[in-house]
C-alpha cells in the first residue's frame, strides 16, 4: 500500500501469512485467516468463521480494540464498484438488530471487491 493510499482512507490486500503470524493468538484453533486488509493502520480479518476488526487506537497505536462478528450474525451486506472518476469501492454490513451497516469500508481500485464479496458471501451464505 502507498503512503498516498493510506492518506486517502483506502484499504489495500495484505499478505495472509503475514496477517496469520501477527494475529494468530486470536484464532480459534480450527480457524484461519482467508483475506486481510489494513486501512492507514487499522485492519480487518476475514476468518473461515468471522470477521475480526483490529482498530489501532492512540498516538502509538499501542492500544488496540477487536470487534469479533460471526458470519451467522451478518444480515446482508452489499458492495459499490469504483468507477472512472469515483475511485473508491465500498463495503457496506448489516449486523442483525441493526438497520443501519455497522461496518462501513473503502477499498481502493486496486483491490477486486468481487472477490471480497465472494468470500464473504461463502460464509454468510452457509
Amino acid at each position: 500500500m502507498g503512503i498516498f493510499d493510506g492518506l486517502m482512507g483506502n484499504a489495500s490486500e495484505v499478505d495472509v501469512d503475514q496477517a496469520q503470524k501477527e494475529f494468530g493468538h486470536l484464532l480459534a484453533s480450527s480457524e484461519s485467516i482467508e483475506k486481510s486488509y489494513i486501512l492507514i493502520r487499522d485492519m480487518f480479518l476475514f476468518t473461515n468463521k468471522r470477521l475480526i476488526l483490529v482498530d489501532k487506537q492512540g498516538l502509538t497505536g499501542k492500544k488496540v480494540s477487536y470487534l469479533s462478528v460471526p458470519y451467522r450474525s451478518i444480515t446482508r451486506f452489499s458492495i459499490e464498484t469504483a468507477g472512472h472518476f469515483d475511485l473508491d469501492a465500498e463495503l457496506n454490513i448489516w449486523v442483525s438488530g441493526h438497520d443501519q451497516p455497522v461496518i462501513q469500508k473503502q477499498f481502493n481500485k486496486k483491490l477486486n471487491i468481487y472477490d471480497l464479496q465472494s468470500v464473504l458471501a461463502e460464509y454468510v451464505l452457509q
